[in-house]
């Protein structure tokens, strides 16, 4: 049983159906904590398993009374009760360092979401378990390497092995591993045959990743304000003569920031902006587009019941199929990546402007009255290293190939590697970002200009002025980026929509 009566928190019902990423994300970190299952869901569930096993006890059922992969044509009899722990213990061999804690406990609230869908055939004790280590703050050591995007075997009969009191947990202060729990022939490939390492992962990527988005609006906001820039390029009528959701979001969003009308008036100064300022519409709103592309993705995969075989309770049967093969996230997460890096280039542009006196009406580099003051100079480095660690992890993973098995599995979608990609991008953008608002709030400080009170940009402004150091003498500036990447996160919320009609624009 779950301790639902003495843990704080928001609680989460699973039931295989409605789980969402961000559902996920909070699992994850241990801001929510599981319900007990929803019964009707868990019902389901059983019937699964007792439907699995008399097929598998009267007939040939992959994984069940075979072997597996290129085995699949050796048949497994009904007295080997061996043979699941023989899997588990063969695929337990992913390799590479332990995985973070809120990386593993994701996979666990997929995996035990994903059997309440009922397709698994799976003893439901391991639903019970799972939710028991979840709740706890237990977690099973996986690590890295031992999936190519057809299913995270390796990292999931780690699992396995783990629920059987074969391999070691991490426990949080005061939490308890579950008690191991029997399993037999037809729980292995059940619990193995999974995306949900990779689905997780995916899930807390795209949180962070659409957190950074939204701050990244209120940071491009005030570097605006800097370069005494024009809201012109966000103006309605511009979006609707282009109509693509993301981008009438984003230049919705920019214009409630700063308090600016739908058709605002034109400059005073010069007639255009560099694409920093002027496209950010175009290249932010594809991101935006590409995040909901991907959540939606995923939303159907953690609630879908992918496993292979398909144990059909309608029909009584075993479907062989290959829903396990994770195209559709793959494609997803590098699509995404590559839009996120799209906005990370525009931010490294906007803090390329920040130190140009044309623009900023300031010393080069936003330097001080010293002699040839380097100012913020440097940060354009660091950007430019960290955007190019971005670029490379943006590489679409789905160019990825392999044969595998003997032949008979001879293509693979690395979604996989897609996210743990997709996870790497988050430091970098955040590191990116970080850089533009420190030279931001710096250039505005030396033009002792501020956003009008009470507007949203002005919260942002005061945020960042409260915790950056106020120096402008030449120094490290290492902290003051830290401790704007720390900000972040509490600028998001000035980024997303204020009400649902400029939700309801995307």
């Amino acid at each position: 049983m779950l301790d639902n009566g003495r843990r704080a928190g928001r609680r989460v019902t699973l039931d295989g159906t409605a789980l969402h990423t961000a559902d996920i994300a909070a699992l994850a970190e241990r801001t929510a904590h599981p319900a007990e299952p929803d019964p009707k869901a868990f019902a389901r569930a059983e019937e699964s398993w007792e439907t699995a096993r008399r097929l598998a006890a009267t007939g040939r059922v992959y994984g069940r009374s075979t072997g597996v992969g290129a085995n699949r044509t050796e048949d497994v009899g009904a007295a080997d009760a061996e043979h699941g722990l023989r899997l588990l213990r063969s695929h337990a061999g992913a390799i590479g360092d332990p995985l973070p804690a809120r990386e593993v406990r994701a996979m666990l609230a997929v995996r035990a979401n994903q059997l309440l869908a009922g397709g698994a055939g799976l003893h439901p004790a391991v639903i019970t378990a799972l939710l028991t280590a979840l709740d706890s703050g237990a977690y099973p050591v996986v690590n890295e390497h031992g999936a190519v995007g057809t299913g995270d075997l390796a990292a999931l009969a780690q699992t396995g092995l783990a629920l059987a009191g074969e391999h070691p947990w991490t426990c949080a202060p005061g939490a308890r591993a579950p008690a191991p729990i029997a399993l037999d022939n037809n729980d292995a490939l059940a619990l193995i045959s999974s995306n949900a390492l990779t689905l997780g992962q995916s899930a807390l990527a795209l949180d962070e990743l659409r957190r950074l988005l939204a701050a990244s609006l209120p940071v491009a906001a005030l570097s605006l304000l800097a370069v005494g820039g024009s809201y012109e390029p966000f103006a309605e009528p511009v979006m609707r003569a282009r109509p693509h959701p993301g981008s009438a979001a984003a230049a919705a969003r920019l214009r409630a920031l700063a308090g600016v009308p739908p058709r605002p008036a034109p400059p005073l100064g010069r007639i255009q902006d560099p694409y920093g300022f002027r496209c950010l519409p175009q290249i932010h709103g594809p991101a935006l587009d590409a995040a909901d592309t991907l959540d939606a993705v995923l939303t159907i995969e953690v609630n879908a019941a992918a496993e292979n075989p398909l144990i059909s309770i309608e029909d009584q049967a075993a479907y062989h199929h290959g829903n396990f093969y994770a195209a559709h996230a793959g494609l997803a997460l590098d699509t995404f990546r590559l839009a996120v890096l799209q906005t990370a280039r525009l931010s490294t542009a906007r803090l390329a402007a920040l130190s140009e006196p044309d623009l900023t009406r300031l010393r080069p580099f936003l330097g001080d009255a010293a002699p040839a003051s380097s100012g913020v100079m440097i940060l354009e480095y660091a950007a430019g290293a960290a955007l190019g660690e971005m670029r490379e992890v943006s590489n679409p993973a789905s160019l990825g190939h392999a044969v595998l098995s003997r032949g008979v599995e001879e293509q693979a979608s690395f979604a996989s590697l897609g996210a743990r990609q997709t996870l790497r991008t988050c430091t970098y953008y955040r590191q990116i970002l970080a850089c533009e608002l420190v030279a931001a709030v710096r250039a505005l400080r030396m033009r002792s200009l501020e956003p009008d009170p009470g507007l949203p940009l002005a919260t942002a402004f005061r945020r960042a002025a409260e915790v950056l150091d106020p120096r402008m003498a030449d120094r490290p500036l290492t902290d003051d980026v830290a401790v704007a990447a720390g900000l972040l996160d509490e600028l998001a919320e000035l980024g997303e929509p204020a009400d649902p009609a400029e939700e309801g624009e995307r």
